[in-house]
């Protein structure tokens, strides 16, 4: 895990777990929003922690991490959690008793060539994909947050 991101979240006041974090993006919801989202470059890392997820976004301009986080999911919250490969992608749907959250993530085997694996290497401090090594074990980890 990039030592900023666990530093943001640490500051932020939440326990980052090791090796759990991702990037991800919103998911659309249909064909036209589909076409939109391309040109949409809002990333977020998915961060792990010991109660809860986070959401941290990046600056759209920049590209760097913003201290700010977007999205706390408080893990008792969390009803469901389903995973769907869509092409190049896996769209991940969380579901709790008032909401519904879809996000989308770029899979392992292309991310260092795309824009995951861009933010991932940025946030590294070296060439290390950090988004590709933790995807596995992160995508496992929220699937098992919906079988509880």
């Amino acid at each position: 895990m990039s030592r900023e991101v666990q530093k943001f979240v640490q500051e932020a006041g939440y326990d980052p777990l090791e090796d759990r974090c991702i990037i991800v993006k919103y998911a659309p919801e249909n064909l036209s929003e589909q076409f939109a989202a391309f040109f949409n470059s809002e990333f977020y890392v998915l961060q792990m922690c010991e109660h809860e997820i986070v959401l941290l976004p990046f600056n759209t301009i920049w590209h760097n991490l913003r201290k700010d986080v977007s999205l706390v999911l408080p893990y008792g919250d969390i009803q469901s959690v389903e995973l769907e490969d869509d092409m190049f992608n896996t769209v991940i749907t969380i579901r709790t008793g008032t909401d519904t959250i879809r996000l989308t993530t770029q899979q392992a085997a292309l991310s260092g060539l795309r824009s995951s694996g861009h933010f991932a290497v940025l946030y590294a401090g070296s060439f290390k994909n950090w988004h590709k090594e933790n995807l596995e074990g992160t995508l496992k980890a929220l699937k098992a947050l919906g079988n509880r």
